[in-house]
């Protein structure tokens, strides 16, 4: 090491900094930064109620930790909290661009790898169990490999189509179907072609364009109501959709969700409310495992494993499964003096 290296390897942060410290993964290639270190507690006995303390009182270190210089328009982050139920490992807080989510699967079948190799969770040869408090419900995941996590499945809540072939109007494509399901998270789904798009990234721009619009017709067409909790009734995102002439890949997604994000990873609320409308159209029995790739190529597999009546709503269990990896670990420091501390995007 040079002594130049060493200067800047020595450095240390003042200590009116705040010094946050993050691991950083991907699923599929959508980024998760998991929050390990540095950030209040938060006050609130669940999950819900720490994720409304945390929007109330400390959401500038959301956009600090989202937005740039230490983030992008399209990164995407998870807080570590205390459980909500005693046979829960722990709980987890989604953040990003907009928010805060209800569900996320690519960052559960992170989180799953994160306490399992970090010793969180204890490991049980080649499958543990790990189950996670998140804001849409309690989530059971499995994360399979004998010396490292190889990957990982999860049950999601239950699923369930919401408004079945509805139409849409607008004005640069004229009437638009779609249905509008949960996964964990509200989506409008539609086949892309009726937007004249294909799901490839060399349509990435105009697919924000119009998934942005889309969820602004949704939004003022129909009511977006949870059966049973309030503050799980909106509307997250549009979901393109085509099907796929590659062997054993039943189709491809594209999701554009809170403002204007664009997943990388087939999306694991998405691919779980698409489990529900493939079964309640009988286009998938149950157990029968779809492989559904993103954006990038990176794949999901999903099937409905059960069904059930959720609040009058015919719903399934959707188990997703995926891979996930670490990329690295961060250490940020906010400068109180910095007149750029909590971020901007500039998309």
């Amino acid at each position: 090491m040079t002594s130049i290296s060493k200067s800047f390897e020595n450095w240390q942060p003042p200590v009116h900094f705040l010094n946050i410290k993050t691991l950083d993964c991907h699923t599929g290639g959508e980024p998760l930064r998991i929050i390990t270190s540095g950030f209040p507690e938060l006050v609130g006995k669940t999950v819900l109620e720490k994720r409304r303390y945390c929007r109330d009182n400390f959401d500038h270190l959301r956009t600090a930790l989202m937005f740039e210089p230490r983030g992008h328009a399209d990164m995407y982050g998870a807080l570590v909290v205390e459980a909500d139920n005693p046979d829960s490992h722990f709980g987890a807080i989604f953040i990003h661009n907009e928010g805060y989510s209800t569900m996320c699967g690519h960052a559960v079948i992170a989180l799953t790898k994160f306490a399992v190799e970090s010793g969180l969770v204890e490991k049980t040869g080649n499958e543990t169990a790990v189950t996670i408090d998140v804001p849409c419900g309690q989530i059971h995941a499995v994360a399979y490999g004998d010396e490292s996590v190889e990957n990982v499945s999860f049950e999601c809540v239950p699923s369930f189509i919401l408004h079945n072939d509805v139409e849409i109007s607008l004005d640069d494509f004229g009437t638009i179907k779609l249905d509008i399901a949960y996964g964990g998270a509200f989506y409008a789904y539609l086949d892309v072609s009726q937007v004249n798009l294909t799901c490839g990234p060399e349509h990435t721009n105009e697919l924000i364009r119009v998934g942005r619009l889309i969820k602004q017709a949704v939004q003022s067409q129909f009511d977006i109501n949870h059966p049973v909790e309030t503050d799980l009734g909106f509307l997250y995102g549009t979901i393109f959709i085509e099907p796929s002439i590659k062997e054993g890949i039943h189709s491809r997604n594209v999701c554009i969700f809170a403002d204007g994000e664009v997943d990388r990873s087939p999306t694991g609320s998405g691919v779980s409310g698409r489990a529900a409308i493939h079964h309640q159209k009988g286009d998938v029995d149950l157990n029968e495992v779809i492989t559904i790739e993103s954006v990038l190529g990176s794949t999901f597999e999903v099937s409905a494993v059960r069904s059930l009546d959720y609040h009058g709503y015919p719903a399934v269990i959707p188990r997703v499964t995926g891979k996930a990896y670490i990329s690295g670990k961060c250490e940020f420091f906010i400068d109180p003096d910095d007149p750029l501390k909590n971020g901007f995007i500039l998309r």
